[in-house]
């Protein structure tokens, strides 16, 4: 194993956390942007006001984007198990 093939994997291994994860994140985000505007306008300081919509923005996204992301780390996976037995030499 070179090192370059070390850096690959590991690179992959990166890409492929960051695109499960992305989608996630990005509702999280999109809600929590938008639920700390509509504090500051109408100045409710409630902080169960963030934390429930942001839960429910990720169940929702978890919904829709599940099959996606199982169907990327099953192809990672695969080609990692097929990367095997290159290793030895």
């Amino acid at each position: 194993m070179t090192p370059q093939m070390v850096i690959s994997i590991g690179r992959e291994a990166l890409m492929m956390t960051l695109m499960i994860s992305s989608p996630l994140l990005l509702f999280a985000l999109v809600v929590g942007v938008t639920s700390s505007i509509f504090q500051a306008i109408t100045q409710i300081q409630e902080m169960t006001l963030t934390f429930i919509p942001k839960i429910v923005a990720v169940a929702v996204a978890l919904l829709v984007f599940l099959p996606w992301m199982i169907s990327l780390a099953i192809d990672f996976t695969t080609h990692m198990f097929e990367l095997i037995p290159t290793l030895a030499g």
